[in-house]
């Protein structure tokens, strides 16, 4: 699988019309924990109805139409019904609270928006209704806001009625509306190369970008990734990720449809019933982070478990410990379990481990560059190419490269060179024969537990306390998350405050894994002799600070 297999001039619709023709009594969808089973042609079908649903609605070519929802049936449906007609598919964090929904509908000039009822502790219809009181108002398909202009119609993902709110059988029930020869007419309108998926990223700094992707760059991402794997026809792959991150939506859903695989998926993690989706499926192959194998492995009922099927599958997200990959292979069966980076303005993966690699290949690196990939590391200051064995910048060229952000043109033209590279703002080193290892950051970015997380953000957020002079949020290491937030804190003159009222302004106001774990007051920074404030330095005293991290 290297450069002599073409890119694919395709749209994901044709991805899909092709492999349902292929194979039309496959299993295409499957959950465990309720009776849904759909095979390709019937899943299709599904598609088409719906894509039509959404022309009647009045959906246009190149309207976004955002989705907040967890690992429902009806999410993958809406992910190809929206790629049908041209519209683009939003991903909305399923973690989001208020400002945060309320800022993504704002910059990215959202039209659709479709919903669930709620996910843990927050309710994303009141969430809805308390940022667009109007809904409750105004006749539906004429929704006017002064907040958010674009809006233009807000679906439930369910039978149930909401004022304001078109449920799915009534989108369906309107695909009577639009003929063949229209639907057919608005598919041939389409170009792979039109953006058709928007995921919100706050790249290396700042507020979160859209990122826009094309059919071009995610449905040929999705096939290399599911040929890296030899996915065929017979594999069936445990999909317990997000469909929001590209982890789900493109290494998950677009690997699986471009070779005909079948995709069994968790509405969200759940150890027990992933291990029970395994066996009773016979899954070949099981996606997840580091975090997430630990889970299973630790869980009291591992061993009760049939995992003889599996095969392969990817662990991604952060770095995996040797001692899980070990474990993975000897216990789950898992001999080609596979590892793979990228971010998601590169679709999102630009290097792979390959199946036959050996063991030591698969912990200390993240692989080489994917066919029709190119990839360097550069010295961050001057851009120039480094020779094999030097820590530079990770780069990466090709077809992968996502269209630009949205309505963004400076952060653009930051992060891609007018010659195509790509800038990930990862530190990296490129052995002789390509095989990548990823050793840090240029940029300041936190993992918890798979989970990016951006300091800015959290300290523009904090900013809003009248008792904070100056805050910054660093990395503290954890034994179990990888990192954790940590806030460093400098308070305005006679105040007096404490670690806990932090934590309580951010409570309901900014996603749970986003509030800082650790706060700490100081008097001051360390700083450069430029003035530059050394993140780095605030994680080293870290350590000092909470000796006994978890």
């Amino acid at each position: 699988m290297e450069n002599n297999v073409p890119l694919r001039e395709l749209t994901l619709g044709q991805i899909l019309d092709q492999t349902a023709a292929k194979f039309p009594d496959n299993d295409a969808i499957v959950y465990v924990d309720r009776d849904f089973r759909q095979t390709y042609k019937e899943f299709n079908q599904a598609v088409d109805e719906m894509a039509k649903g959404l022309m009647a609605l009045g959906i246009k070519k190149g309207e976004k139409v955002a989705i907040w929802a967890t690992n429902i049936p009806v999410w993958v449906t809406l992910q190809f019904a929206t790629a049908k007609i041209g519209a683009v598919l939003l991903t909305v964090n399923t973690n989001y609270k208020t400002a945060e929904l309320e800022y993504l509908l704002q910059q990215s000039e959202t039209e659709n928006l479709f919903l669930i009822d709620g996910y843990q502790d927050t309710d994303y219809v009141n969430t809805v209704y308390e940022l667009v009181p109007e809904l409750r108002t105004m006749e539906r398909g004429h929704l006017s806001t002064e907040k958010f202009p674009y809006l233009k119609r807000v679906a439930f993902l369910g039978p149930e009625k909401h004022r304001g709110m078109y449920s799915i059988p009534e989108i369906n029930a309107l695909s009577a509306m639009v003929s063949n020869e229209d639907y057919a007419e608005r598919q041939r309108s389409l170009d792979p190369h039109d953006v058709v998926n928007m995921q919100y990223t706050s790249g290396t700094t700042g507020f979160p970008k859209g990122v826009m992707l094309t059919h071009h760059n995610i449905g040929n991402n999705g096939y290399f990734i599911g040929a890296n794997q030899h996915f065929t026809e017979n594999d069936r792959v445990c999909l317990p990720v997000p469909l929001f991150h590209c982890f789900g939506c493109v290494l998950g859903v677009l690997a699986a449809v471009n070779h005909g695989t079948c995709m069994v998926i968790l509405e969200s993690f759940d150890p027990l019933l992933i291990m029970a989706s395994v066996e009773k499926e016979k899954c070949t192959a099981l996606y997840g982070v580091p975090t997430m194998f630990i889970a299973l492995l630790d869980h009291p009922l591992f061993t009760k478990f049939d995992y003889s099927t599996l095969r392969t599958g990817i662990m991604a997200g952060s770095n995996c410990p040797v001692h899980v990959m070990e474990q993975v292979i000897e216990k789950m069966n898992m001999s080609d379990i596979t590892i793979c980076y990228g971010l998601t303005e590169a679709s999102p993966v630009m290097t792979y481990t390959r199946i036959g690699d050996e063991f030591r290949l698969r912990v200390e690196t993240v692989g080489r560059a994917l066919p029709h990939v190119e990839v360097k590391v550069v010295d961050p200051e001057s851009g120039e190419e480094l020779p094999p064995g030097n820590q530079g910048e990770v780069c990466c060229r090709g077809y992968l490269v996502m269209k630009g952000y949205y309505n963004n043109p400076d952060a653009t033209k930051a992060a891609i060179t007018e010659d195509g590279w790509l800038h990930s703002g990862d530190l990296g080193i490129m052995d002789e024969k390509g095989n990548l290892s990823i050793t840090g950051r240029y940029k300041d970015m936190i993992i918890r537990g798979g989970e990016n997380i951006y300091p800015r953000e959290i300290e523009e957020f904090l900013y809003r306390m009248d008792e904070i002079k100056d805050i910054q949020v660093a990395a503290v290491p954890s034994k179990k998350y990888g990192e954790e937030v940590g806030a460093f804190i400098v308070l305005k003159d006679n105040v007096n405050i404490q670690e806990s009222d932090v934590v309580d302004y951010c409570r309901g106001k900014i996603s749970r894994f986003k509030i800082p774990k650790y706060v700490h007051f100081v008097d001051g920074y360390p700083m450069t002799a430029s003035g530059k404030i050394q993140k780095y330095k605030l994680t080293e005293m870290s350590e000092e600070i909470w000796p006994d991290r978890i």
